[in-house]
């Protein structure tokens, strides 16, 4: 089925692919091993705290998980479906997990480091300051599901469907959103209801990320802090 359906590849096309998928793995056992061998000589040589022992177990075992997450979803790809003529794609259920999986583990990675590398700020635990960080929370999630709706994007092809914006086509709500039955397939199967969620998620969090910088400019925060807020205005808008 590969053969019919991309008669049209030169060689090199292939070969191009063939070395981005080689390398991503190739990769992805790179980044293992620097996860894996420091954590073992950093053990052995009694450097770890016992909560940082725990991190570090956590870590490793997550870097695995992925990697075995990896594999899982490739193999979705490679499975031809009897009487199924479509093209060959992985599950965009398991390219979500395998995609949110990394985001954990990045997250998980990088606080570890500023946790070790930065001292906390000792401040004084005001109900503005409390909101704050509940508010940051909470745009962090939004953030995270909007990502993992992309996830949705890009195993559907669902980019494709719609190409202008604000509006789908010439309307704001399209006809075909609510296509599919049972009503909850529309979200993770349905490649229009799939590209509208992802719209409107990336509206709220581009929303909620200048309503916690706003918000943040009334609180009396550290410099750290305040320069974090404003880098992420940044990137989100570059988004």
């Amino acid at each position: 089925s590969l053969n019919s359906l991309n008669h049209d590849m030169t060689l090199p096309e292939f070969k191009f692919i063939w070395y981005m998928e080689y390398s991503h793995r190739m990769w992805g056992r790179a980044v293992g091993l620097a996860y894996l061998l420091p954590a073992a000589y950093f053990w052995r040589r009694g450097c770890l705290s016992p909560p940082l022992k725990g991190r570090v177990v956590a870590l490793c075992a997550l870097v695995c998980f992925q990697g075995l997450l990896g594999w899982y979803m490739v193999k979705s790809g490679l499975e031809e479906k009897p009487d199924s003529y479509d093209i060959p794609r992985v599950s965009q259920y398991r390219l979500a997990a395998h995609l949110g999986s990394a985001l954990l583990l990045y997250s998980a990675s990088l606080w570890t480091g500023l946790t070790l590398l930065l001292p906390q700020h000792k401040l004084p635990e005001t109900k503005q300051l409390l909101r704050l960080r509940q508010y940051a929370h909470g745009t962090t999630a939004l953030i995270f599901l909007t990502a993992l709706s992309g996830a949705f994007v890009a195993g559907l092809d669902a980019g494709l469907v719609y190409n202008s914006f604000p509006k789908m086509g010439e309307r704001w709500i399209p006809d075909d959103l609510l296509a599919f039955s049972p009503v909850l397939r529309n979200i993770f199967e349905n490649p229009t209801t799939v590209q509208f969620d992802h719209r409107i998620l990336g509206i709220a969090s581009i929303t909620a990320v200048t309503a916690l910088y706003f918000f943040s400019r009334r609180i009396p925060l550290p410099r750290r802090t305040r320069m974090a807020v404003t880098s992420l205005l940044a990137v989100a808008c570059m988004q």
